[in-house]
C-alpha cells in the first residue's frame, strides 16, 4: 500500500494516516485484494492496540495474551469501521479495543462465576471507592458514602464489595491473618473413609436381602455379631469348613451382583 503524508494531528504521534485506505476498503468486494488491505490496516494500527493492552497489565493476565485480545479488538474495529460517518478511525477503535479487553477479564479471569450484573456492581464500587479515598485520607470510604457517590443502594455496594473477592483465589499455602504460620490448607479436613463405607452398604443392601435366610444369618453372625467361624458352626450345628464355603459363596455372589449393577 502506498504511504501518504499525514496532514492532521492525531492523539498518538505515530498514528498512521489511513483515511484514504479505509475509503478504498469500503469499495472493494470480498476477495484477496480486500483481505490484503485489511491486513495492512491492522498491521499499521497494531502499535496503538498494544499500547492499550499495556494499560491492563498487572491484573493477573499475561501481557502476551493481552496483546492477542487487543489485536482481536483491532480486527473487529477494522471490520466494522465506516468512514462515511465522519468519525476518525482512532476514536472508533480505542473504545472497541478497550471493550474487548474488559470483556476478556470479565468472562475469563474470574475465579468464581459471577453474573454480569454483579461484575458491573463490582466495577462501580471499585471506581467509587478509589475516587472517594482521595477525599477521605486516613480511612476507607464507608458503605453509605460509596452508595451515595455511585448512586447505588447500600445492599448493592455490599454485593459489589463481595464480588471483589471473587476475581482471584487465595492460595491454600497463604498464611491467614493473625496467625503464626497457619495456612488455609491447615484448616481443610482429610478424606473420611466412613463415607465410602456408607456408599458400600447402600450398594450391597439389595443384594443381601436377596440371599437365602441361612446365608444372611451367617453373614450377620460373622460381621455384625463378631463371631468366629468355629462359633458360628457350633451355633448352627455344621462344620467350620462348611461355614467357610458358605461365606465364600456369599462373597462371590455379592461381587457378581454388584458388578452387574455397576455395568
Amino acid at each position: 500500500m502506498r504511504s501518504t503524508v499525514r496532514t492532521k494531528q492525531h492523539p498518538h504521534d505515530d498514528a498512521p494516516d489511513t483515511g484514504e485506505s479505509f475509503v478504498r476498503l469500503t469499495g472493494l468486494p470480498d476477495g484477496p485484494e480486500r483481505q490484503a488491505l485489511k491486513d495492512e490496516l491492522v498491521r499499521l494500527w497494531l502499535p496503538m492496540a498494544e499500547r492499550i493492552a499495556v494499560r491492563f497489565r498487572g491484573r493477573g493476565e499475561n501481557l502476551e495474551d493481552l496483546y492477542q485480545v487487543a489485536a482481536l479488538g483491532l480486527v473487529k474495529a477494522v471490520d466494522h469501521y465506516d468512514p462515511e460517518r465522519g468519525r476518525a478511525f482512532e476514536a472508533y477503535a480505542v473504545p472497541t479495543i478497550t471493550g474487548e479487553i474488559k470483556r476478556h477479564f470479565r468472562d475469563h479471569m474470574w475465579t468464581l462465576h459471577v453474573p454480569r450484573r454483579v461484575q458491573d456492581l463490582r466495577n462501580r464500587v471499585r471506581s467509587a471507592a478509589k475516587e472517594l479515598s482521595q477525599t477521605t485520607p486516613g480511612r476507607p470510604p464507608t458503605v453509605a458514602e460509596i452508595a451515595a457517590y455511585a448512586q447505588l443502594t447500600e445492599d448493592e455496594v455490599r454485593t459489589g464489595t463481595e464480588a471483589l473477592e471473587c476475581f482471584s483465589a487465595l492460595s491454600l499455602e497463604a498464611e491467614l491473618p493473625g496467625t503464626d504460620g497457619y495456612a488455609l490448607e491447615d484448616a481443610l479436613g482429610d478424606p473420611d473413609p466412613g463415607y465410602d463405607a456408607v456408599v458400600d452398604r447402600v450398594a450391597v443392601a439389595p443384594c443381601l436381602r436377596a440371599l437365602p435366610e441361612r446365608e444372611r444369618t451367617i453373614l450377620y453372625m460373622r460381621f455384625f455379631a463378631g463371631m468366629t467361624q468355629s462359633r458360628i458352626a457350633e451355633q448352627l450345628g455344621i462344620s467350620q469348613m462348611h461355614v467357610s464355603r458358605l461365606l465364600s459363596g456369599c462373597f462371590a455372589r455379592l461381587r457378581e451382583e454388584i458388578a452387574a449393577d455397576a455395568d
